[in-house]
């Protein structure tokens, strides 16, 4: 029986908690958009639905993100979450170099090397950032627009799904510049690779994979390409795409080296960039999601959220205290050689002058920066 005597109160709750304080325009910074969901077969929008775009703004340097820009993450994952109209969140980076390529090194040499405690304030910011991502109450789609490294590669692995430009290259850092990637990759990349020989070498090498690679590896949903050139569509042609073993090997998302390398970079650059098809993958993905019962989608999403969950609730305390501690130690000459790179010529400590220090025995100090970190050229 209907109990038409109850009254109810029919006016809807705000159930946002943060507001749009933390979203800007002008990099760097994050964006905050809300745009028409689109029907990929008619290209026709539909009234009253949206996906939320969050985009990272920081083009310039390469949509590295700043300790407000991390803010803005977060409060565009909640706020999406909760716009009972959204229907996917759309993450992605300005421009077509990257998706983001990290913490921002001129903020952390600049900042918060020397200051662990502060740097343990902001790795708290950083796994909320993660966080807001394994909690976010729509599916997640990392639009990756070019390079996904470092950080990027770990907020962008706690996303759902991602759709990836084929110029994108894919991988790490922290090892080259006195980090480790406890951001996410030690935990998301045993789940997300096939093997864990393959987690172990992608984390620490620092290869950059290409997408392709990536796609065939499973870390990736689809690979699409953004370049047309004479009004053609140009696979990216500094990877091999044509499907063929050699050498007993797999070549097929393998970079191109030596002259077919330098050949194609040349090829690109007459390329223009065009993200028609990568926005139509996208627009396909969320149309199919937008067709399915949204409770019910959101908890199968959730439920296999919480296998990656786990391993990252397992090592992020222990993480943030150990990196802001590393921000007295590797983290100092790592970071700071990075940022000083114009005015030494090198990106990069020597690493074997250190070991041999270490060997020694010699303090960490002072005396061993100077050794180890390159000198102002003349």
């Amino acid at each position: 029986m209907a109990l038409d005597w109850l009254e109810r109160d029919n006016e809807l709750k705000d159930h946002t908690l943060i507001g749009d304080e933390h979203f800007g325009k002008e990099p760097p910074c994050t964006v905050y958009e809300k745009k028409p969901l689109v029907n990929p077969q008619t290209r026709e929008t539909v009234d009253g639905l949206y996906t939320a775009w969050i985009t990272l703004n920081n083009p310039d340097q390469f949509n590295s993100y700043t300790t407000d820009m991390v803010k803005g993450v977060i409060a565009g994952m909640k706020k999406a979450g909760a716009d009972r109209s959204v229907v996917a969140i759309i993450f992605t980076g300005a421009g077509d170099k990257a998706f983001c390529t990290g913490g921002n090194t001129k903020e952390y040499a600049e900042y918060y090397t020397k200051r662990p405690r502060e740097y343990r304030d902001y790795i708290n910011l950083f796994s909320g950032m993660v966080d807001s991502i394994l909690d976010a109450g729509a599916p997640v789609i990392c639009r990756l627009n070019g390079m996904r490294v470092a950080g990027g590669q770990e907020i962008g692995m706690a996303c759902d799904l991602a759709i990836a430009a084929d110029t994108a290259l894919i991988g790490q850092a922290g090892t080259g510049v006195g980090s480790t990637p406890d951001g996410g990759s030690t935990d998301f990349l045993p789940w997300q690779l096939p093997t864990t020989e393959l987690a172990i070498w992608n984390c620490v090498s620092n290869e950059l994979w290409s997408a392709y690679k990536m796609h065939r590896l499973g870390l990736v949903t689809d690979v699409v390409p953004i370049k047309k050139l004479n009004g053609e569509w140009l696979k990216n042609p500094q990877v091999i795409t044509d499907k063929y073993i050699e050498d007993g090997k797999i070549v097929y998302g393998e970079l191109k080296t030596g002259e077919a390398a330098k050949e194609a970079k040349a090829l690109l650059k007459q390329a223009e960039t065009d993200f028609s098809l990568l926005d139509q993958r996208v627009n396909e993905i969320v149309w199919t999601f937008a067709n399915l019962m949204p409770m019910c989608l959101m908890k199968s999403i959730e439920t296999i959220r919480w296998k990656k969950k786990f391993f990252w609730d397992t090592n992020k305390i222990s993480a943030k205290y150990w990196l802001g501690a590393n921000m007295n130690m590797e983290a100092y000459l790592g970071f700071n050689t990075f940022n000083t790179q114009k005015q030494t010529g090198q990106r990069r400590i020597d690493f074997l002058k250190y070991r041999l220090l270490t060997a020694e025995g010699h303090a960490f100090d002072d005396d061993l920066a100077e050794q180890v970190m390159p000198k102002p050229k003349e």
